[in-house]
């Protein structure tokens, strides 16, 4: 900072250069020109750090203090940073030896340490630096074993040296301890073990809280995500064979993808025992012990029946009264040394390896179906799709299908025409002509009134039939045309339909940055040999041939024509010798070309892979793990859009409650749960803003009215605000 910075600071303030420090007899000034600043004993550090504190914020370097007090420059940064953040507490640590705690708190902490308590949280409880937690506990294990994981918090010693209550593991269920039924119709048996979810180890790691205990949990506002009324446990209890223990430990997955946690790894950066309580579990197991659980789980699962389960339950929890559907493709590149089938990136316009996953949404934006696979197009995929979505519909329920103009192909159209279902879509370009004049219409939007001018007519598509188009016009001339199978619909309702289409890219972009669809959720692939149709290259090497050819016989003609218009040449010359010679090339051209035609005609377009190249291989990932982890984070997804719409009904904020909900009320309110034998009850901070608060305090009055229940427990969960939650 220059002299004049400095002077706008502390009117006659020298120039940073004239800063000098003298030490004599033990004792330390700091002046700045003709004055002085600080006197202070040469061993009294926190008066330094008070000088240098003071040097910093009234406007001096801080390369220019350091150079003057014999500090380096990084730690005057630290002790300035500190001040402001701090105060004078900050710059002047306790002297002295640390407090000693007795040895059956340091028990105490083993135990945390077991559970996945964090260090700094240990040292926190315990009222001491995190250093000596590790000097006197040890390096801690990256995984712990599963019965580590499962070890039982004891208490905690306060701040003051007395034994203080543990905050405690979370609310479990009674249910949760009864033997796991017997496997269903269409379900394997489960294994057993760490990872099947059975043994002494699982027990113990989900043993429930005892009765009356008060948990406090950072996480506490992810416990309304148990208000959603499509938070079925028919569809956990179906995915977990009946095991209430695993269907709470499928919701604690979820929740943590609710929480942030993109993918199964990042779940071992959430506090275990704060994550566990909102499932019932007294802790979160270990990702090593979590990671083969889930799996296994995933592997004695049918994917098809969870995600027909999770369409099933999605409907039957907000009914979709208009019948409109949005189908599109999502490509997911794959980076990794797999030989993974390639498709086109629409982000990056090129074609790359990757995975495609076919998403129906209903006409609010909420997820209800999905397919996943190889690369390819919608005409490809949408059978599947449009199969289960008929499945999870109410029987002679009324289907509409919007696609954008990636998915207007015949094929398609004729697919739901089969189906007897309704689609609608943008025209691919280029526009055809309207063959009506135009028809003006006046609507109100939004308290506007416009006119607008629009056609409605019957065409025919090629390889389909009759269809109905409606053209929009601005300036007399059509800017927009839409084709669809509805004759009876009213054509702003169709406009409004293919409007609200954008949904569907919505949930795509923040389903994708929220919930993680796009991670991968196994790296094991079954290596395959690649039998899909492809290009062959015989076949381009051919055409290449041919046009090669047509230019040779354009090249000839070209130079007969030239030849003929030639005055400069004599007639005798060109009848005798320069025309016969011409006539002979272009007949060897054409023969030419004829000859690589019947070459090329002979060989297949397109070949399987394997056929192509005996060598060609394919890997498939595991459709089961990825199926049952993504019906997970669609479920988050699906319960922070629901409570995101109710909650902006108190809030009228229609440009950041999603955010709101999702960041200050899910992941950013912490709480305490506490249980009882008849009831839970969640105790919720005040959000620092008062608007949310109350729109908040009215959600909750409205979700206590039919009190939700844990996956697994029959208890009601009732939700209350606190004004000064103290811990």
């Amino acid at each position: 900072m220059s002299s004049a910075a400095a002077s706008a600071i502390l009117e006659g303030m020298p120039d940073a250069s004239d800063l000098r420090v003298l030490r004599s007899d033990g004792v330390t000034w700091v002046s700045a020109g003709k004055s002085v600043l600080f006197r202070f004993a040469d061993d009294d550090t926190g008066m330094r750090n008070v000088a240098v504190a003071a040097l910093r914020q009234i406007g001096f370097p801080g390369q220019e203090v350091a150079a003057a007090l014999g500090l380096t420059e990084n730690y005057v940064a630290t002790l300035h940073q500190r001040a402001l953040r701090e105060g004078t507490a900050g710059l002047v640590r306790p002297r002295g030896r640390p407090r000693t705690l007795e040895p059956s708190q340091w028990d105490t902490a083993r135990e945390w340490r077991a559970a996945g308590v964090r260090d700094a949280e240990i040292a926190r409880r315990l009222g001491v630096q995190q250093s000596t937690v590790l000097r006197r506990l040890g390096p801690a294990a990256v995984q712990g074993t599963l019965g580590e994981a499962a070890a039982e918090p004891g208490p905690a010693a306060g701040r003051e040296g007395k034994a203080a209550p543990d905050p405690g593991p979370g609310p479990g269920s009674r249910a949760g301890t009864q033997a796991p039924p017997e496997p269903g119709p269409g379900q394997r048996e489960r294994p057993t073990g760490a990872g099947g979810g059975s043994g002494d180890a699982v027990a113990a790691a989900e043993r429930p809280a005892p009765e009356g205990s008060r948990v406090f949990s950072r996480y506490a506002g992810a416990m309304l995500l148990h208000a959603y009324p499509g938070q079925a446990a028919g569809i956990l209890a179906g995915a977990a064979g009946g095991d209430m223990r695993e269907a709470a430990l499928l919701w604690a997955v979820s929740a943590c993808f609710a929480l942030g946690a993109g993918t199964v790894e990042q779940v071992k950066h959430l506090a275990a025992a704060e994550t566990g309580p909102l499932a019932g579990l007294a802790v979160l197991p270990s990702l090593r012990s979590l990671r083969p659980r889930l799996a296994a789980l995933a592997d004695a699962t049918d994917p098809l029946a969870v995600q027909a389960a999770f369409a099933r339950a999605m409907l039957a929890a907000n009914p979709e009264a208009s019948g409109v559907y949005y189908v599109d493709d999502h490509f997911v590149p794959y980076a990794g040394a797999r030989p993974v089938g390639k498709g086109w990136n629409n982000k990056r316009g090129r074609a790359e390896a990757g995975r495609a996953d076919t998403h129906v949404t209903a006409h609010d934006g909420r997820a209800v179906c999905f397919v996943t696979g190889a690369p390819s197009g919608l005409s490809v995929t949408l059978p599947r799709a449009l199969a289960e979505l008929a499945r999870a519909v109410p029987p002679g329920a009324r289907i509409m299908l919007g696609f954008d103009r990636g998915g207007a192909y015949p094929a398609v159209f004729r697919h739901c025409r089969e189906q007897e279902v309704h689609w609608v879509s943008y025209r691919r370009a280029p526009l055809a002509v309207p063959a009506r004049l135009p028809v003006l219409t006046v609507i109100t939007v939004n308290g506007t009134t416009r006119t607008i001018a629009w056609t409605d007519e019957t065409v025919q598509l090629k390889d389909y039939g009759d269809a109905r188009q409606i053209t929009l016009f601005e300036h007399g001339q059509p800017i927009l045309q839409v084709l669809t199978s509805d004759f009876d619909a009213c054509p702003a309702g169709l406009l409004g339909w293919l409007k609200s289409r954008w949904r569907e890219e919505n949930f795509l972009k923040y389903a994708s940055a929220n919930y993680g669809i796009d991670a991968i959720c196994d790296y094991a692939a079954d290596i395959e040999v690649n039998t899909k149709i492809a290009g062959n290259p015989a076949r381009k090497k051919a055409n290449t041939a041919v046009r090669d050819a047509e230019k040779n016989l354009a090249a000839a003609e070209r130079a007969l024509a030239v030849l003929l218009a030639d005055l400069s040449i004599a007639p005798a010359v060109k009848n005798t010798r320069l025309i016969p010679a011409a006539e002979r090339a272009l007949a060897a051209a054409r023969r030419q070309l004829g000859a690589v035609k019947k070459a090329r005609d002979a060989i297949p377009a397109k070949l399987p892979a394997n056929e192509i190249d005996p060598q060609a291989q394919v890997a498939l990932l595991r459709t089961a793990r990825r199926g049952l982890q993504m019906v997970l984070r669609l479920l988050a997804h699906n319960a922070e859009h629901w409570l995101s719409g109710q909650l902006n009904a108190y809030l009228r904020d229609d440009d950041e409650y999603r955010a709101i909900t999702r960041e200050t009320i899910i992941r950013g309110t912490a709480g305490t749960i506490a249980i009882t034998p008849e009831a839970i009850t969640v105790t919720l901070q005040q959000p620092g803003e008062t608007r949310v608060a109350r729109a908040l305090a009215l959600l909750i009055d409205e979700i206590n009215a039919t009190a939700p229940v844990m996956p697994g427990d029959t208890r009601p969960i009732t939700y209350q605000l606190a004004a000064n939650l103290t811990i």
